[in-house]
């Protein structure tokens, strides 16, 4: 799909920032916008975008039991990020073709887009070691283990690795070897914080039962 169809500007956006590439999105003709439409801007760099950009609204607050729908996307992400043959991100018709109406979607990219430029502020191209598919793949699987985390509904246990993958998702998409390190920590820490409060669950439980 061209950009001019897929409701985007007709230009390229080699080079732009995730921010600035999902700025230019608009409703395609039907008045709605797709995740095909999205999957197009992105390109080759929709693996880190996608998990940058389903890993946002799990920053906001949200009822509970949010994380159940919101990880699910994640899960699909980075599983395919460990395990595909592909670049970018492959999308099944039936998920590319599903959309929403134009204003609701441009709303919930001015939500999105201020967090995302504030995690961008800190990210730039720089010492990027993940040169190669094996290593990407490798990054996958651990991004598949924090979407898990996220998923489930654990207390006060989903911020902190939505955060980490948001950052993780960034440094991959700019290129930013810091970064990446910096997302891999908080990632790490959040496995031990969210393993310990099952753990500290499970015993209070023993304890009243």
């Amino acid at each position: 799909m061209h950009d001019d169809e897929a409701g985007a500007e007709p230009r390229s956006h080699e080079g732009d920032r995730l921010s600035e590439i999902l700025a230019c999105l608009r409703p395609g003709p039907d008045g709605r916008l797709s995740l095909e439409q999205l999957d197009d801007a992105l390109a080759e760099r929709s693996f880190g975008a996608f998990i940058v950009l389903f890993s946002i609204p799990n920053l906001i607050p949200l009822p509970p039991g949010a994380t159940l729908l919101l990880g699910l996307p994640l899960i699909l992400v980075s599983w395919q990020m460990m395990v595909s043959r592909h670049t970018r991100v492959w999308l099944p018709e039936r998920i590319a073709r599903f959309s929403v109406d134009g204003a609701r979607g441009m709303a919930i990219l001015d939500r999105v887009l201020p967090w995302l430029r504030w995690i961008e502020s800190a990210v730039r191209p720089r010492f990027w070691f993940l040169e190669t598919r094996r290593a990407e793949r490798a990054l996958g699987a651990f991004a598949l283990l924090l979407s898990i985390v996220v998923f489930f509904p654990i207390p006060f246990g989903n911020w902190l690795p939505a955060l980490a993958l948001a950052i993780i998702g960034l440094s991959a998409t700019e290129r930013d070897g810091y970064g990446l390190i910096i997302g891999l920590a908080v990632g790490v820490f959040s496995i031990l914080l969210a393993s310990l409060v099952i753990v500290a669950a499970g015993a209070l439980i023993a304890l009243l039962f």
